[in-house]
Parts: structure tokens; sequence; C-alpha cells
């Protein structure tokens, strides 16, 4: 099976030496993505849910890449540094994916790689039918 590697052109993929998305088969896993916006800064500084919608655009246009959409996530996971706003999180993350309604999970962690990042999503997708 082929392997299509994704890349979005952050800094960090060459230093820790992943990629964005790999698609193998219908498998699309999507790496954990943040609020990063063209210009490579942090969209919605402060802003949990501002910073959510930011990081499932980054999300969509990975999987939009690997000939994925949306409506194939199965699996999300959310990452986020403050719990007691999983509200607003969880709000984007409900507008986006209302009817798609994948399984999920929103855990603590004490930073991510950059501090003005509030959270990093997960998504792992499968693609019917075999649609490239």
């Amino acid at each position: 099976m082929e392997r299509l590697l994704i890349y979005s052109g952050t800094p960090w993929e060459p230093v820790a030496g992943y990629s964005r998305a790999v698609r193998v088969g219908p498998h699309v896993h999507v790496s954990g993505t943040t609020a990063t916006g063209a210009d490579g800064g942090i969209v919605g500084p402060g802003d949990a849910y501002a910073q959510t919608v930011q990081t499932l655009r980054n999300i969509r246009r990975a999987l939009e890449q690997a000939g994925a959409r949306l409506e194939d996530v199965v699996r999300t996971r959310m990452y986020v540094t403050d719990i007691s706003r999983w509200e607003e999180v969880a709000r984007a993350h409900g507008e986006t994916f209302a009817d798609i309604r994948p399984a999920t999970s929103m855990v603590q962690v004490s930073a991510l790689i950059d501090p003005a990042m509030l959270v990093e999503i997960e998504a792992e997708a499968y693609v019917a039918g075999g649609r490239e």
C-alpha cells in the first residue's frame, strides 16, 4: 500500500521527523495540530474557542490534502492546557462535528510546545470506498 505523507510547513516537522498527516490505504492519521496560521503565528492568543476553530481548519486542510473529509473522521483527541475551559473547546469541536460525532477524548496537559497554545487536536479518519 502506498504511504502518502502530508506536510504543513511548520518548523517542528523536520526537527521532530513527523508529517502533519499520513495516509495508508483508507486510513488517515492527523498529527497533533494547533492553531497556527499561514504566517506560522498562533491564531487567537488567549482564546481557547478561536484556537480550536483554527486547529480544526488546519486538520480539515490536512485531511483534504490526503483525499479525506471531515465526514471521514472517526476519532479525535483533544489536549488542553486548562481543563476548566473545556466548554470553549467542546463548543468549537461540536460545531464542526455535530453530525459526524467521532469518538473523542479531552485531557489536560501541563503544556504544549508553545506557551501561547491552549489546545492541540489529533484526528483519525477512515475513507470508505477507497476514495482518493
